[in-house]
């Protein structure tokens, strides 16, 4: 089959993606958007002695409000994709970057940096109404203008150092080896493992301030629970979360010397110290359970299968122009087939979202199982409504909403499963 049918094929079939990934999440909005209005005005029976109806009504008002903002984003993002791609911005940028530059390896460079940068921008007003009109009209939102801006040239400035040399790398490779994808997917191996270290150490402490954890019973109980699961960290830190948002979490991050558990100042002032402490139980099985290392492996692997594609579709000229680009230069091609590449890869990988978030919520389930075990499951529980009433969670959500988009399961399936419904 000639190059011409296969643009045309793979045009098609692009395309169809699109529309296809596009409509499959516009209609599961809707779907929660209904569900969650359905069930507004009452409170499911398990939670009615913990929650009232008016918070409960705020989390679904919440809740279809990002879901409606959901829906005009993912239809703005698909026309930005499409865009990019079969009407012609790219092959504009590249052509008029050319022009300037020529195809040296600084050309190519600034031809993914001027892509990177007209992405952010053309996405900054959905970040601005995120922020300052949403999750403020829920008083949430607790970031001024001025971090706001020093938050997002900050981004800039970080992604240009970390990412624009491991960029040049691969861009280097693609001329220098046949298989230059196998060479770029070691680097970018390496790059992912140092930024488990590199991330909790030196590059979120630029964005937040992160204390060690005061003394006083949480501390204690803390280290109790850390002596009975056999679990050494670096240490545990508390992040002034409520600097931005009135949202609370913990999560566990790093590598090596770099692990460790960070709980949200907004979750010490919500959770009784019990309570905290089944949360960070919680945390300690995601690693005890070993998903850390569950899920570094299947990165990786994945990586690896993405490197190879790339290398294949990079020498396939239908690639490039079935996505509308047409290379003026040799130079601008590799730079394209990565930039092209990004852009492809989601639009496949929507379809695999449910797989995704199924074993997610399974390692979930896992994690309150080990908490269960290592400290009080009804304290877990009871911190978690906590959670849900204050981070206006959704105790209603769409089933099948959830089954695509949830990485955690659903408040009732999650309470019923370690037996710690209110």
């Amino acid at each position: 089959m000639s190059n011409r049918y296969l643009s045309l094929d793979w045009t098609a079939l692009f395309a169809a993606a699109v529309l296809a990934g596009t409509a499959l999440n516009l209609w599961l909005a809707a779907r929660q958007i209904r569900h969650v209005r359905a069930h507004r005005a009452e409170v499911p029976a398990p939670f009615a002695t913990v929650i009232d109806l008016p918070a409960h009504q705020k989390a679904a008002d919440y809740t279809v409000e990002r879901a409606r903002f959901a829906m005009w984003h993912t239809s703005y993002s698909a026309a930005v994709l499409l865009g990019w791609t079969l009407f012609g911005a790219l092959q504009w940028l590249g052509s008029a970057n050319a022009a300037r530059l020529g195809d040296g390896l600084g050309a190519q460079l600034a031809l993914l940096a001027e892509f990177t940068l007209i992405g952010t921008i053309l996405d900054l007003p959905w970040d601005l109404w995120r922020t300052f009109r949403l999750e403020s009209r829920f008083g949430f939102n607790r970031t001024t203008p001025g971090v706001f801006a020093v938050d997002l040239l900050k981004n800039l400035v970080v992604t240009a150092v970390l990412l624009l040399p491991l960029a040049a790398l691969v861009l280097w490779l693609m001329h220098a080896s046949p298989r230059w994808w196998l060479w770029s997917w070691i680097a970018f191996a390496a790059f992912s493992l140092g930024m488990m270290v590199l991330v909790p150490m030196f590059i979120a402490p630029l964005f937040n301030r992160f204390e060690p954890l005061a003394d006083g019973e949480v501390k204690s109980r803390a280290q109790a629970l850390m002596q009975r699961c056999d679990f050494a960290l670096s240490g545990l830190f508390v992040m002034d979360g409520s600097r931005r948002s009135a949202h609370a979490n913990a999560y566990f991050t790093g590598l090596g010397a770099a692990r460790r558990v960070v709980l949200f100042d907004t979750l010490l002032r919500q959770l009784e110290p019990a309570q905290i402490e089944a949360v960070l139980a919680h945390e300690v099985g995601h690693y005890k359970r070993h998903h850390i290392q569950q899920r570094l492996v299947i990165t990786l692997a994945l990586s690896l299968a993405a490197f190879a594609l790339l290398g294949w579709l990079a020498g396939q000229a239908w690639f490039y122009t079935g996505l509308g680009f047409i290379p003026h230069l040799p130079g601008h091609q590799d730079a394209a087939a990565l930039i092209l590449f990004m852009l492809v890869l989601p639009v496949f990988g929507v379809f695999i979202t449910p797989v995704a978030a199924a074993w997610s919520r399974r390692h979930e389930f896992q994690a309150d199982a080990y908490a269960a075990e290592h400290a009080d499951a009804r304290e877990l529980g009871a911190g978690l409504v906590r959670m849900y009433h204050d981070n206006a969670s959704t105790l209603t959500p769409d089933p099948l909403y959830a089954r695509f988009h949830y990485s955690h399961p659903p408040a009732l399936e999650r309470l019923a499963r370690m037996g710690a419904l209110p």
